[in-house]
C-alpha cells in the first residue's frame, strides 16, 4: 500500500503560480504510477495530469495543457504539479493518486485547496 499527502495548495491571484507537491511513503514509489484531479465544488472529480504507465509520457486535460506540468523526484518519491497561469476556473481541491499493476486510481491523498481569485 502507498500513502499520499498533498501540499502546496493556497490562494493565488489570476495569472499567478503554484506548485503542488505528492508525496508518497510505503511501497516503493516505483511501483506506483500517480496521476493528479481535482474537484471545484458542486462538480465531479476531473483529471488534471498523468504520465503514461508504458511510456513515461506527461498528458494532461485539455483545460490545463500547456499551463501546468506534472514532474516526478524519485530520490525523494515526490511528484510535482506546476500550475502557471492560474485562472479563477482552476479553483477546486486537487488530489494526487496512485494506480499500481491494475492500472486503476487506489490510493488517494487527502486533498490540497487551491484558490484562484480574479
Amino acid at each position: 500500500q502507498v500513502q499520499l499527502v498533498e501540499s502546496g495548495g493556497g490562494l493565488v491571484q489570476t495569472g499567478g503560480s503554484l506548485r503542488l507537491s505528492c508525496a508518497t511513503s510505503g511501497r516503493s514509489f516505483s511501483r506506483y504510477n500517480i496521476g493528479w484531479f481535482r474537484q471545484a465544488p458542486g462538480k465531479e472529480r476531473e483529471f488534471v495530469a498523468g504520465t503514461s504507465r508504458t511510456t513515461g509520457s506527461p498528458y494532461y486535460a485539455d483545460s490545463v495543457k500547456g499551463r501546468f506540468t506534472i514532474s516526478g523526484d524519485n530520490a525523494k518519491s515526490t511528484v510535482y504539479l506546476q500550475m502557471n497561469s492560474l485562472k479563477p476556473e482552476d479553483t477546486a481541491v486537487y488530489y494526487c493518486a496512485a494506480r499500481g499493476i491494475t492500472g486503476q486510481y487506489n490510493y488517494w491523498g487527502q486533498g490540497t485547496q487551491v484558490t484562484v481569485s480574479s
